[in-house]
């Protein structure tokens, strides 16, 4: 699969974690989406940066959920369609698609 190819399947994938967490009630907001190269922060070989990665501001009830514990129902979810959960590696609202070995 080329590289275009899965930034489009993570789109689809996106939109679905989107609508999945409404149906459970939350709210998500963008954070880091695509980071520009030009961005002196984060990992060079970051999936920002390959727009195959994307950091979701959660909500409920109006307040925010930032610990990964609350991000755990859409991680597991993010997961069983394919993607990388970065609950796993203490980052919670991290959610990509791996590519060439990067999570």
């Amino acid at each position: 699969m080329t590289l275009r190819q899965k930034q489009s399947r993570f789109a689809h994938m996106v939109a679905l974690l989107v609508l999945h967490a409404e149906q459970l009630g939350y709210e998500v907001t963008y954070g880091d989406a695509f980071r520009s190269p030009r961005v002196r922060y984060g990992l060079k070989t970051s999936l920002h940066r390959s727009r195959l990665a994307v950091d979701l501001n959660l909500f409920k009830g109006g307040r925010y959920l930032s610990s990964t514990k609350a991000h755990e129902p859409l991680g597991l979810y993010w997961e069983s369609i394919g993607g990388t959960w970065g609950g796993r590696f203490d980052d919670g609202n991290h959610y990509s698609l791996e590519h060439r070995g990067v999570k």
